[in-house]
């Protein structure tokens, strides 16, 4: 395949993505300029298509463009069956890109059932639509074409003309700068025109008449700010409709250019991106993690020498290597509601599929992660929200019943907290049936008949393999059905997954996850002839300590930290570590999910950019550790997972008490 082609595959599916979210947009925003948001995506999908190389998809999703063109001009509404349509359509189109081009696949595709279905969908969609109610504004545009202007092919008609096809227009020739007989220039331009246009399409639309005519000084002011806008049934506009009137001119004020440069803006912004395939991108953090390896290395070596300039050196080295460094991973991070995004498609569907009134509220989808993460991460939510949905969230029927709004909510949430991200996914519906639970496990042999195990233990059942408490196999799995590969996929991505549920209230379901899988800023702490690396991120503060806390007999094992009281553990007793007591030893204060706790250790060694290596297959079950890392020194330290450690430790007592 070409290298064009190729590109226009990878700016389709980038336009196809944003296709989905402005086809679901319109469910609740059918105004003007978000129809021709749709409009403009099918026009340039289509050209597309034609120009490099796929004439089947051009031609398909020509009678997508004809159906909002109808919609543009007024002709049909937009209805659920369209919009209906269109999605199912957009996922043709992609299948057709997946294609590549091979003719056979093609061919097949095109002849299939579905997309005889979806275009028979289609038709009767647009057949069956209301007549369109549009909004209508009244605006001022004028223009005064440079005096050269017709001698580089300006043509004032033909820009008339435009207007006129955007709606009813009254037009005025402004003759005041017209000169005698005896001195005119035929060749010159001398007339200005105003035109009172009435009609539904946007500002954008209008400043598209003088795209290639900037020497026409057109003016462009809305003349209805102050008064409520006309609300009619639209009918197609026809240039046989327009008014023409010869009068003065009437003076006008300059339009704010705040469409237009928005406009370049964005097309500035496209040209200053550039694609680059993700594996360039793991093989620069590869090289990097290499780098910052080495610079800790010549920092040690710089250290021993002593010499003034080096050590100046190696200062620089240091600022430019930090700075490659967040430049590199702020490249790899992206915001997590690219994810989010799809998940309204999901929601969207499953409501029509199980028959329920459910909407999907996102929260912190600015929150950045890491794409690796990002990737792995989608089928996962996917399958809780499916969950959710269908098991989560009653019928309308039985929400009124119990006093609830009919339509139910399911919230997606991130943010971040402690080197982790935390993502929430919750919904107001029936929640788990903590005895339905219980008596399912001790029916598969998971419990012992007189075991009473509290509602948390209970709630996290649901992730053994198999396990479910639905009556009857549905199409949508049931809440439990498949939760294991769930819990796997988190876990392989160093993260946990918590369940939380009230009966009659709702479910909810918390992910921790690292933001990144590279390279962070740590603590190195030494216990023993041990190093250990704490996420910096996670460290509130390092205070000294007083080794005779240790010794007392009796009472939980409490710092005061100004005024607040704070627990403490030897970290040598959590990791069944040796412990060099000279003394003299200092304890690190730590957060992870609002919790603070003291971790107390031989010495605390300086900040270092850690560049995390995984676990090997024989460690991976060591869940204290997030990875390790190679020191300046060639040794191996291990990373402490913090959020893990006072998981357990807070689960366990270890340390907390005599």
């Amino acid at each position: 395949m070409n290298p064009a082609a190729q590109s226009y595959i990878h700016e389709a599916r980038d336009l196809l993505t944003q296709l989905e979210q402005m086809l679901l947009d319109l469910e609740t925003d059918a105004s003007p300029e978000a129809i021709d948001s749709v409009f403009r995506a099918l026009h340039t999908l289509k050209g597309g298509g034609g120009m490099f190389g796929f004439p089947a998809l051009s031609a398909f999703v020509h009678h997508f463009e004809d159906a909002f063109d109808r919609v543009r001009e007024g002709k049909i509404g937009i209805s659920k069956p369209l919009l209906d349509a269109a999605l199912e359509g957009r996922d043709h189109v992609i299948a057709l890109l997946d294609a590549g081009g091979d003719e056979a696949a093609t061919a097949e595709l095109v002849g299939s059932n579905q997309a005889r279905r979806i275009l028979a969908a289609l038709e009767g969609a647009v057949a069956g639509a209301p007549p369109a109610v549009v909004r209508l504004h009244r605006w001022e545009v004028s223009f005064r074409p440079s005096k050269g202007s017709l001698r580089c092919g300006m043509r004032p008609d033909l820009l008339l003309e435009e207007l006129r096809e955007l709606g009813e227009c009254r037009i005025r020739c402004d003759v005041s700068d017209l000169p005698s007989l005896e001195s005119l220039d035929p060749t010159l331009s001398h007339l200005g025109w105003v035109v009172e246009l009435t009609t539904a399409q946007p500002r954008a639309a209008i400043e598209t008449v003088f795209v290639f005519a900037d020497d026409a000084d057109p003016r462009i002011v809305q003349l209805d700010l102050d008064e409520e806008p006309q609300i009619v049934a639209a009918t197609p506009v026809t240039a046989a409709s327009a008014e023409v009137v010869t009068a003065p001119a009437v003076a006008t004020a300059p339009a704010a250019p705040a469409a237009r440069s928005g406009q370049r803006s964005q097309s500035l912004a496209a040209q200053d991106t550039v694609r680059v395939p993700s594996a360039k991108l793991d093989s620069i953090l590869d090289q990097l993690g290499e780098l910052v390896i080495a610079q800790a290395r010549l920092n040690q070596t710089a250290a021993r020498l002593g010499d003034s300039t080096l050590e100046g050196l190696v200062e620089e080295v240091h600022r430019l290597v930090t700075g490659l460094r967040d430049t590199t991973l702020s490249v790899r991070m992206l915001p997590i509601e690219t994810v989010f995004g799809k998940f309204r498609r999901v929601v969207r569907d499953l409501s029509t599929e199980l028959g329920k009134d459910v909407v999907l509220v996102t929260d912190g989808g600015e929150t950045e992660i890491d794409k690796n993460v990002l990737d792995r991460l989608s089928e996962p939510l996917v399958h809780m929200i499916r969950n959710s949905a269908d098991h989560g969230i009653e019928a309308a029927a039985d929400r009124v019943a119990a006093g609830k709004p009919a339509q139910g909510r399911v919230r997606l949430a991130a943010s971040q907290d402690a080197g982790e991200i935390v993502i929430v996914i919750e919904d107001d519906g029936r929640g788990l049936d903590h005895e339905k639970i219980r008596l399912k496990a001790i029916e598969r042999g998971l419990l012992a008949a007189d075991a009473r195990p509290s509602e948390a233990a209970l709630a996290q059942m649901i992730f053994a393999p198999g396990f479910s408490t639905a009556d009857k196999v549905s199409s949508v799995s049931g809440r439990g059905v498949g939760m294991d590969a769930v819990l796997s996929a988190i876990t392989a991505l160093r993260g946990t997954v918590e369940v939380t549920s009230r009966k009659g209230e709702g479910t909810r379901l918390t992910l921790r996850l690292p933001l990144s899988l590279a390279i962070i800023d740590g603590l190195l702490v030494r216990l023993g002839p041990d190093v250990f690396v704490l996420p910096l991120i996670a460290v509130e503060e390092c205070v000294e300590f007083d080794v005779t806390e240790l010794t007392r007999s009796s009472g939980r094992r409490m710092l005061r930290i100004r005024e607040h009281l704070v627990p403490f553990v030897d970290l040598a007793d959590a990791l069944d570590g040796t412990v060099e007591n000279d003394g003299r030893r200092r304890v690190v204060i730590v957060r992870a999910e609002g919790e603070r706790m003291g971790l107390v250790v031989d010495d605390i060694l300086g900040q270092h950019q850690t560049v995390i290596k995984p676990m090997s297959a024989y460690h991976a079950d060591l869940e204290d550790f997030a990875g390790a890392t190679i020191l300046a020194d060639g040794t191996v330290a291990l990373i402490l997972d913090v959020a893990m450690l006072l998981r357990r430790l807070g689960g366990t007592g270890i340390g907390l008490a005599a």
